[in-house]
């Protein structure tokens, strides 16, 4: 795969492919609230609402885990409920929350989920851009894994189309992040090394996408970038340090992540606050100068 020089990343971006994320809606029964406490419907609701009125629209929504809080399958009733009538179409991927039997009943259209085992699979619908999602959900725990044969399938799926660049998604992330508690329930240490080794033979992939962690958080992992987004509805605290193992929760602005494709770019990720906020256009003519240049502002 070419790779862009410093130039052609300055350069105005062509032909694109808007894929936006939201995850960790954690989605209870319809009236209820997760933990008595927080309206994650209405959290998820004016998510779905801002990417809606986004112009562009996003041509993919991938919704990366903890679909609902437990797994029930009134509570993916309940999601299903809420996603319907987007104009866009929806991938989802499970979490530690998550229920694989619950969530195949409740979408049985979503042909890509399969039938059993995990629910791993690839979209070649935004080509040439390609998304690959990976499910690291282990059933009755928090943490996360990847199988052997999971990463022999992503390295061949990877092998198929060197010349594409991919997306990988996954719920959990596969490095620490400085928040203990967090850390203790992410993608087993052995699975996230050998997650790196198939990358490293993989230039083509832009990005890893993750959830979990309910943050916005970047790091350089095996040749690429891995991007965490927040959760659409409550954070997880930046309690960072060893000391700080209890862990807790906060009501930070919740987000989603627009993950912008573009030749010759390649990827380039926004994140959007939740939230309606009109857009005021510069004015050159503005008795405040906010529209000129600075120097033009003191004569």
């Amino acid at each position: 795969m070419a790779v862009a020089s410093p130039e052609d990343a300055l350069r105005s971006p062509g032909p694109f492919r808007l894929v936006a994320q939201l995850s960790d809606p954690h989605i209870v029964e319809a009236g209820a609230l997760c933990m008595d406490r927080i309206d994650t419907a209405e959290f998820l609701r004016r998510a779905l609402e801002t990417l809606s009125q986004l112009r562009p629209a996003p041509e993919l929504l991938l919704c990366s885990g903890d679909l609902v809080n437990d797994g029930r399958p009134e509570q993916y009733a309940h999601l299903r409920e809420l996603l319907s009538g987007l104009a866009f179409p929806v991938h989802l991927m499970c979490g530690n929350h998550d229920d694989r039997a619950a969530l195949r009943a409740a979408f049985p259209d979503h042909h890509y989920l399969g039938v059993y085992g995990p629910c791993d699979y690839v979209v070649d619908a935004l080509e040439p851009l390609r998304l690959i999602a990976l499910d690291t959900m282990v059933a009755n725990t928090a943490s996360g894994q990847l199988s052997a044969d999971q990463l022999h399938w992503l390295d061949r799926q990877l092998a198929a189309g060197p010349e594409q660049p991919t997306l990988v998604a996954m719920h959990h992330p596969p490095f620490a992040t400085g928040i203990a508690h967090m850390d203790a329930m992410g993608l087993e240490p052995r699975a996230a090394r050998a997650l790196a080794d198939v990358l490293r033979r993989h230039p083509q992939v832009e990005r890893v996408l993750c959830g979990h962690l309910h943050r916005s958080i970047t790091h350089r992992f095996a040749n690429t970038v891995a991007c965490v987004v927040p959760s659409c509805a409550h954070a997880i605290g930046l309690d960072l340090g060893a000391d700080n193992d209890a862990g807790s929760w906060t009501e930070e602005p919740p987000a989603v992540a627009l993950h912008l494709w573009s030749e010759p770019v390649g990827v380039v990720t926004h994140l959007r606050t939740i939230g309606h906020f009109p857009a005021h256009r510069f004015d050159p003519a503005d008795p405040e100068g906010i529209g000129t240049p600075p120097a033009s502002r003191h004569g």
